[in-house]
């Protein structure tokens, strides 16, 4: 019997003027493995020295998205047992999220159904960025003990007023038009409308600038600029406002509205040091000058969360066991403490990420 060899996580090829990376772990939802991201750091270098290659484009296989995130459960497995997972797959993983962010050629990620997590840092520092009516687009670290890595610290700062730290710290989804009105994409092109997008950008000149390229999908984009979460910029700038958590709690509280509660009532599901420190990194990135910058602050905190309880309970409760009860530790936000919150912030060292200087 003649059994067909089973595809690799990643496929990497040329179709016509386009480098192509497809995530291919569609059962997982496309979720990212180190030796994924090592593959797509391999595809980056071959492409840009390709003359004959115009673009990347990234997508996802499946129906279900483009990727869901990393992969929790090994880096779960690893933290239980007192692995390195973490440091070896932040490290190579961020290192990629900045190369992303300055690839010299048009780098096009297709956005389509869930872009979770290491997904959106796949995606979203890309030079153009493409959302579908199918899109849920979400950063939703604080509910496993973690936060918005991936450059999302930096990236949800540059949202328009407080709309970045709304999605930081409940998680919530982000539909293709409020994507982009939270500066996370760049156009809105129907599903249906892909295939043909994607026949078009096959098939450019290998000399066709980042421009051209973007003129290319704006002819096949709907103009949709903002979704629900956009009409609700008011409330949300004034309630999250705050540099401290207690205060975004105090400001909800005091608002009787459905949407006001239904909000406090999220973050009391989420890990209290998780949200602290996003709440932290996210001011810090405010005033940061580079996306690289970020990263590093990341890296420092994610090494630290890797170590933690917290993360471990996240995921159990969310993954492992999924029943959907995590024990934070603390269990309230004004149990955390500054000493609990400065190894998050502190320099490490000889382990600190570095970005190549070419």
């Amino acid at each position: 019997m003649n059994l067909a060899a089973p595809e690799p996580d990643l496929i990497v090829r040329r179709e016509g003027s386009a480098g192509i990376i497809r995530l291919n772990r569609p059962k997982a939802i496309n979720a990212m493995t180190l030796e994924m991201s090592e593959g797509i750091d391999r595809a980056l270098d071959q492409f840009e020295t390709d003359p004959a290659v115009a673009l990347v484009l990234l997508e996802g296989a499946g129906e279900r998205g483009l990727c869901a995130g990393g992969d929790i459960r090994g880096l779960y497995e690893s933290s239980r047992a007192g692995g390195d997972l973490g440091k070896r797959f932040w490290r190579q993983e961020y290192v990629m999220n900045a190369r992303i962010a300055k690839y010299p050629k048009p780098y096009v990620a297709f956005m389509d159904g869930l872009v979770m997590g290491g997904g959106v840092g796949l995606s979203a520092h890309s030079r153009h960025r493409v959302v579908t009516e199918r899109t849920k687009l979400a950063m939703p670290e604080v509910g496993l003990g973690f936060f918005p890595d991936v450059g999302g610290t930096w990236l949800l700062s540059h949202a328009p007023g407080e709309i970045g730290t709304y999605f930081g710290l409940t998680g919530q989804t982000m539909n293709g038009p409020d994507a982009i009105h939270a500066r996370f994409a760049d156009a809105v092109v129907p599903s249906t409308r892909w295939p043909a997008l994607r026949d078009v950008l096959t098939s450019v000149r290998p000399d066709t600038l980042s421009s051209e390229v973007q003129a290319l999908i704006d002819g096949f984009a709907t103009g949709e600029k903002a979704g629900p979460v956009a009409a609700l910029q008011p409330q949300i700038d004034a309630w999250f406002g705050h540099d401290r958590l207690e205060d975004i709690v105090k400001a909800l509280t005091r608002d009787s509205s459905e949407l006001a509660q239904s909000t406090l009532k999220t973050l009391g599901e989420k890990s209290p040091r998780g949200m602290v420190v996003t709440l932290k990194l996210l001011r810090l990135a405010r005033h940061a000058s580079s996306l690289e910058e970020c990263l590093v602050r990341e890296y420092r905190a994610a090494l630290e969360v890797f170590a933690s309880d917290d993360f471990r309970e996240g995921v159990r409760a969310a993954v492992i066991d999924k029943d959907r009860n995590p024990k934070w530790s603390p269990p309230r936000i004004e149990d955390v403490t500054p000493e609990m919150l400065a190894p998050y912030f502190a320099e490490i060292g000889a382990d600190e990420l570095t970005f190549p200087t070419k």
